[in-house]
């Protein structure tokens, strides 16, 4: 079960994970995370960068953001988007962002107030 989250939310959102894992491509074509402390900023997602992220994101700048859930049964937020390198921090243009857990876990608590982009609360 998945629910949008629109751009306006994506900033309220990411309050509710404190980390997140950044998940880019080698040249090897293998995926690489690596923990990561999102923040949202002039409607993009920013995050710090090694070295590897770096190279990963300047060779193949299509990324995934994955926060995984703070409570059990609870949503991970996932977001989508193109890189861009910064010093040490990498710019995430959002491309979509979601917050997903399967159905059979419909038994934790309601999504953090983001469900197609309209406060819950």
């Amino acid at each position: 079960m998945s629910h949008p989250v629109a751009p306006a939310d994506l900033p309220r959102a990411l309050e509710e994970y404190a980390v997140g894992y950044l998940l880019t491509v080698t040249p090897s074509a293998t995926v690489k995370a690596v923990t990561v402390r999102p923040r949202a900023a002039d409607g993009a997602v920013l995050v710090g960068a090694g070295r590897s992220s770096a190279a990963n994101a300047s060779a193949n700048p299509a990324v995934t953001l994955l926060c995984p859930p703070a409570v059990e049964h609870g949503f991970t937020l996932l977001v989508d988007g193109t890189a861009t390198v910064l010093g040490d921090e990498i710019r995430i243009d959002v491309t979509s962002a979601v917050l997903h857990r399967p159905p059979y876990h419909s038994d934790g608590p309601p999504p953090p107030g983001y469900a197609g982009g309209k406060a819950a609360c």
